[in-house]
């Protein structure tokens, strides 16, 4: 059953009414709901504030790491474990093609149901989990294999385990190593990019996000804990956070914004799916133009220059 927000109330009702008319075998009532139901959308999604991108971001319905891997990949192989300690499930990677390109993608998966959840840890990976990403990067730099991350993580797990088992270390090994490999690199925010357990699978030749998706370095509800002692402040914090891919894309944070469907991933998968799938085989291509050399140079460039500013004249 689809899952709606509060703002998708008038198109819920307008979908229920299509339904109806559609039982009824009118064709002329579904023809003219249709084209309410496409003003609707357009009023509703072309004005929408930054908690409820935050809101489309984190919908249970929106596409999930291994709904786009299981939607582009083909002799998809799953790999799996960090070779040291465990294999962590919020972290998978896979090794396929897209099209008649080999690839390897890394993303971070929530999951969906209860049980499902528990074993993805909620999206939010331990330190083996990096360690799985690391290695599996460093696998297909050996065997010259582009990589695409999918970035999808309310924050790394905060866990003491996991501080046992050196997450701050973890995250900041996958921070340096990342930076040097030699194989193109392309990211992908896909919905929520939170903190340092984002940033440990961000740093890549190009770093994109889907219109919907978010990208932070603390979530809205944590800012407004230590801001105002007040998590219900969560929405005042997400519009003033500059959390949106558009919002980055002017501060130059990131390369290129992901034109999802209007009306949002959750209600198109396959548009959303085929739109992430033609950004990667397009940039993959602008980036095999370029060296090794000179793909080191400019990510290294990139990451010198994030948030640097200049002051305006008086």
């Amino acid at each position: 059953m689809a899952t709606y927000l509060d703002f998708e109330n008038k198109i819920k009702q307008i979908e229920e009414e299509i339904l109806v008319a559609k039982s009824r075998a009118d064709d002329h009532a579904v023809e003219i709901l249709e084209k309410k139901l496409q003003k609707e959308v357009e009023k509703t999604f072309k004005n929408l504030n930054d908690y409820q991108k935050l809101q489309l971001a984190r919908h249970p319905d929106r596409p999930y790491a291994l709904d786009y891997i299981r939607g582009l990949l083909t002799d998809a192989y799953e790999l799996h474990g960090d070779r040291h300690f465990d294999d962590d499930k919020a972290i998978v990677c896979y090794l396929g093609y897209i099209g008649e390109q080999k690839v390897m993608v890394i993303g971070e998966q929530k999951g969906r149901g209860t049980k499902n959840k528990l074993m993805r840890n909620f999206g939010m990976p331990s330190p083996e989990g990096y360690r799985k990403a690391l290695r599996c990067a460093r696998m297909a730099e050996k065997f010259n294999i582009p990589i695409l991350m999918l970035v999808d993580t309310p924050g790394a797990y905060p866990g003491l385990g996991a501080e046992e088992r050196n997450q701050s270390e973890a995250i900041a090994k996958n921070l340096y190593e990342f930076s040097t490999l030699k194989v193109p690199t392309i990211s992908v925010v896909i919905g929520e990019g939170g903190s340092g357990g984002a940033l440990a699978i961000s740093v890549a030749d190009k770093l994109a996000m889907m219109r919907y998706s978010v990208y932070a370095v603390i979530s809205p509800e944590g800012c407004a804990a230590i801001l105002w002692n007040d998590p219900a402040q969560a929405e005042t914090a997400a519009n003033s956070l500059k959390i949106t891919a558009e919002a980055l894309k002017d501060l130059n944070l990131i390369d290129d914004v992901i034109e999802e469907p209007l009306i949002g991933a959750h209600k198109q998968k396959e548009n959303a799916i085929q739109a992430l799938g033609d950004y990667f085989l397009n940039t993959l291509e602008e980036l095999k133009q370029q060296t090794v050399a000179q793909r080191l140079e400019r990510r290294y460039e990139k990451l010198m220059n994030l948030g640097s500013f200049a002051e305006g004249k008086k």
